[in-house]
């Protein structure tokens, strides 16, 4: 057999033809849809260098419609204990993201201090976007929720002054408008349920007060569960967010808004490429209800649930984890009058199996008040169906102070749930107007607090000989007692016009 010597000039020059050949092979069988990185021309002394397509031109048309928020305001703060300022925290305590910080817009509220709370006056910078010509804004809520004024800076430098049109503290979102006559550039909420994870997304914002700064990433994960509310939902993107990113949009490689930055995870404040976003479709439904009313009005059934673990499952006698466990039931709630019990396991409602117990939450919310529904029930290995007539939720927010929040490794779990003292409240429990406090909303069962005697509709005045007047003065004397190793707190509560002091004793982790 003849063979053939190549000489290294020759080798190399057919190296460079099959080189090439088989590129132009690979991008003849590239999809349609795909992108096709082109290969810069290598100079002399130049490597070659491969990387993502540029984020130049997509940029530079959603910029425009970015704004820096610019906030002032006034909120609680402690005096010093011991030297130290004791900050209210943004999560729940104990749980699995407890490192997580909601705060990053650049602010950081104190924690109220039971009888020696002040106000003070604070400055903060957060993101937000244009979502329309004539001007309204969408950002968090926890960027603006205790602001007395706030300016919405554009990128060419010019500024408005601009109002809060509506605000939903349970998904963190708030809807401005700004005050002008002049049409504003906008961007558009996209889809974010089509957003396919490893996708391309661009996170513009005001990080740190800089001004307007971009960030590429790709989309990590979908429906991510941070333990801040009972629709979490979450985008989680690589992205770099920081504080003042919060509230700013992230886009998609098209330009539309799939998500409102939010969140991080950082043992240190800044972004170690952990980052969370409200979806756009979540955004889209709740900005509307915003716009027209001023607040979301949500469906309510006035249960407390918890998730169904396998040793929970299988002590009921029941084969699957899907559900949600009933754990307690609100007094004249829709639920009470449709027959739920304590220890029921819902499975579905209206026909739609929860997979999750907090799907239960989402569905309800997105129910008309005054409609019925039917929920299925797993109850002493009989499963019932009951109709039930959804309410509305109250506007107080029942709030899980003390039940598991107050608590994280010695601390203590007394059991009780807390919220505001509002006029709806004051109303539902026949409260009278001169009556100061915290109001009981639920008690577990078996807990400190029940046992102590504590029920639904008393109201907390003083922790200790600290008067109260919000779940968190009573959480933060709560932790107080806890820390100094007492055995017990004491609490004076009032019903009925009728004021007692109880001692409820802690229960340890």
């Amino acid at each position: 057999m003849k063979t053939t010597s190549l000489s290294r000039f020759q080798r190399v020059a057919l190296a460079v033809t099959v080189t090439t050949a088989l590129a132009s092979a690979a991008m003849l069988s590239l999809p349609k849809n795909a992108i096709a990185l082109s290969a810069p021309t290598a100079a002399v002394g130049v490597g070659v260098q491969y990387g993502p397509p540029s984020f130049a031109d997509l940029a530079e048309r959603v910029e425009p419609a970015v704004v820096s928020i610019a906030v002032t305001g006034k909120t609680d703060v402690s005096a010093e204990m011991n030297g130290q300022q004791f900050q209210m925290p943004q999560f729940p305590e104990g749980g699995p993201f407890g490192d997580f910080f909601r705060q990053f817009g650049g602010r950081v509220p104190g924690m109220p201090g039971a009888g020696n709370s002040a106000q003070r006056e604070f400055q903060g910078a957060g993101s937000g976007f244009i979502i329309s010509a004539d001007g309204y804004v969408v950002t968090n809520n926890h960027v603006v929720e205790h602001a007395t004024e706030i300016g919405v800076i554009l990128q060419d430098g010019s500024r408005y002054e601009a109002t809060i049109k509506g605000r939903d503290p349970k998904t963190d979102l708030a809807l401005l408008k700004v005050n002008t006559d002049e049409p504003l550039p906008f961007v558009e909420l996209g889809d974010s349920d089509s957003a396919r994870v490893g996708e391309w997304v661009v996170a513009v914002g005001n990080p740190f007060g800089l001004g307007g700064t971009v960030t590429a990433g790709i989309l990590s994960a979908r429906g991510r569960d941070i333990n801040s509310g009972p629709y979490d939902d979450y985008l989680q993107v690589d992205a770099p967010i920081n504080r003042g990113n919060s509230g700013g949009p992230l886009f998609n490689n098209r330009g539309q808004v799939i998500g409102v930055n939010s969140a991080i995870y950082s043992p240190s404040g800044g972004s170690v490429g952990i980052g969370f976003a409200i979806p756009s479709n979540l955004v889209r439904d709740v900005v509307a209800e915003l716009e027209t009313n001023g607040k979301v009005a949500r469906g309510w059934l006035g249960v407390r649930i918890q998730s169904l673990t396998d040793e929970i499952a299988e002590s009921l006698g029941l084969e699957e984890t899907h559900g949600a466990l009933v754990a307690g039931v609100e007094p004249g709630s829709p639920a009470a009058r449709g027959g739920v019990k304590p220890g029921d396991v819902i499975v579905s409602l209206n026909g739609e199996k929860l997979d999750d117990f907090k799907d239960l939450s989402k569905l309800v919310a997105k129910a008309k008040a005054g409609s019925d529904s039917t929920l299925q029930v797993k109850r002493q290995g009989e499963t019932h169906k009951l109709t039930v007539e959804i309410g509305n939720m109250p506007d107080d927010g029942v709030k899980v102070a003390l039940a598991d929040d107050a608590a994280s490794d010695d601390t203590a779990k007394l059991g009780v749930y807390l919220s505001e003292l509002t006029p709806e409240a004051r109303q539902r429990y026949r409260i009278g107007k001169d009556t100061e406090g915290v109001l009981v909303t639920g008690v577990q069962q078996g807990s400190p607090a029940a046992k102590a005697g504590i029920e639904a509709g008393q109201v907390i005045n003083m922790v200790g000989q600290q008067t109260v007047k919000s779940p968190e003065e009573v959480i933060f004397q709560v932790k107080q007692a806890a820390a100094e190793k007492k055995s017990s707190v004491l609490l004076m509560l009032e019903h009925n016009g009728m004021q007692r002091f109880v001692a409820v004793k802690f229960a340890r982790a």
